[in-house]
């Protein structure tokens, strides 16, 4: 599993089934609880929330000792240990960076970059892309990359998409298909409704077909030999990095996903001094990105994302102003139209999941009236997700994910290029590899298909 609860450490305080959005987590209070299966998303709300954990005083230093070894987490880390928690995929990584046969990609989603620096004694949302980037060239990364290339190359895709839904009918409203635990949520207990997500695979998944095929080319390597990693601030990429489909590259297009802590855990057990690295540049051209890209990680960001390049593509004018504050919010949904030439396109929003059943039954008896919708799991987006640094004390919680967010706009308003489609690095992937969006090598490497899962299907 890979997230779960421990009995053994598990008190019963229920704080972790009050935060699940999907009503999950089961069992009587004052006793251990169990996740059902069949119902969680993997989103791992219930481990940053969660309170229960091993005390030397009540369980003594061997249980404590014995406790990392079962979660095989390094023996640096002396974090307490709580009830929920997530499969640690640290070792598998480092197998693989110390395997002179394997070449090493790594990715790091634009959420990492403003809680990274938490886990090292930093102020809350503190800004870090250029010392991440070399504390993983530091551990040995044959390649550091970024996820936020690839948040532009969906851009790229999905703007297209849904600009071809738009102006010949196609099914809308069009979801985004970016967070892996909303998928997984609509294919339980929505399939009906599956044909309404984008086809576009997510950034982590792009990148990493992308690396085995066109990275390869560009290295003048075989692509049996990489072995892709992705840096998120999500527990349930785990989860999509493993789906059946996700081999367009004629391998694993994504091999390992460490969450943000788990990257932390690596660093540290790497011995780096994180807060005195030289700070420097992702490697191109896998790693160059615009500031479309970085606002991935906030509710409301693949929207405003999507809005400045389909304004560009279709009226092909200069968008006027290149921040839109109407699709910026916390949680919740909410919705606007956003006029593009004689285009009104009507959007939804929702940030938290259990915002968004309302949502989808409106659109079942033919209430809602939207083109195009966007859904994040967590409470404000991936800032704000299950693998990110964990919050011991509740009241920094909202100062957490107000500065994560705050960071992830200053970092956009502070790159030289803020459109996805004027990344040079995307033009050229397109001129010298995928040929046109929504082509065939686009479709191929980049698109996917959903499915209704038979352990829950009805």
């Amino acid at each position: 599993m890979i997230v779960s609860i421990d009995k053994d450490l598990c008190t019963g305080c229920q704080e972790c089934s009050k935060v699940c959005p999907v009503s999950a987590i089961e069992g009587e209070k004052g006793k251990p609880q169990e996740i059902n299966l069949d119902k969680c998303v993997i989103c791992g709300q219930c481990v940053q929330v969660c309170k229960s954990y091993a005390s030397i005083i009540d369980h003594g230093s061997e249980f404590i000792e014995d406790k990392k070894t079962e979660r095989k987490l390094p023996e640096v880390i002396n974090e307490p240990l709580f009830a929920a928690n997530n499969v640690c995929d640290v070792n598998k990584v480092k197998n693989a960076l110390n395997n002179p046969n394997k070449i090493t990609m790594v990715q790091c989603a634009p959420a990492v970059r403003v809680a990274l620096g938490e886990d090292f004694g930093l102020e809350l949302g503190a800004l870090t892309p250029g010392k991440m980037a070399a504390a993983l060239k530091s551990i040995g990364f044959d390649k550091v990359y970024d996820t936020n290339f690839s948040a532009d190359l969906t851009i790229i895709e999905e703007g297209n998409e849904l600009i071809k839904r738009v102006t010949t009918g196609g099914t809308l409203p069009m979801f985004t298909s970016c967070c892996p635990a909303w998928v997984k949520f609509l294919e339980d207990n929505y399939p009906e409704l599956t044909d309404h997500l984008s086809t576009c695979k997510s950034p982590q998944q792009m990148a990493g077909s992308v690396f085995k095929t066109y990275g390869a080319k560009l290295e003048d390597i075989d692509a049996k030999n990489i072995y892709s990693v992705s840096i998120m601030p999500c527990t349930c990429k785990k989860f999509e990095c493993d789906r059946p489909e996700m081999n367009s590259s004629g391998y694993r297009d994504v091999d390992a996903v460490l969450t943000t802590r788990e990257l932390a855990y690596l660093i540290k057990d790497s011995g780096i001094d994180f807060n005195s690295l030289e700070e420097t540049s992702f490697d191109s051209p896998l790693g160059v990105y615009t500031g479309a890209g970085t606002i991935f990680g906030v509710t409301g960001g693949v929207m405003e994302a999507a809005l400045r390049t389909a304004y560009e593509s279709i009226t092909e004018e200069e968008i006027p102003s290149i921040d839109i504050p109407a699709v910026r919010g916390s949680e919740g949904f909410r919705t606007a139209d956003i006029q593009i030439g004689d285009l009104t396109l009507k959007i939804g929003i929702v940030s938290g999941l259990k915002n968004v059943i309302p949502v989808l039954e409106n659109l079942k008896s033919g209430k809602l009236n939207l083109d195009f919708l966007e859904v994040m799991t967590c409470p404000v987006g991936c800032v704000s997700g299950g693998g990110q640094p964990k919050l011991l004390l509740e009241e920094y919680r909202q100062i957490a994910y107000e500065n994560r967010t705050k960071a992830s706009y200053l970092h956009d308003e502070n790159l030289p290029i803020r459109k996805s489609h004027e990344n040079p690095s995307i033009v050229a992937i397109y001129d010298k590899f995928l040929e046109s969006p929504l082509g065939e090598v686009s479709h191929h490497l980049l698109h996917t298909k959903y499915c209704i899962r038979k352990e829950v299907a009805k």
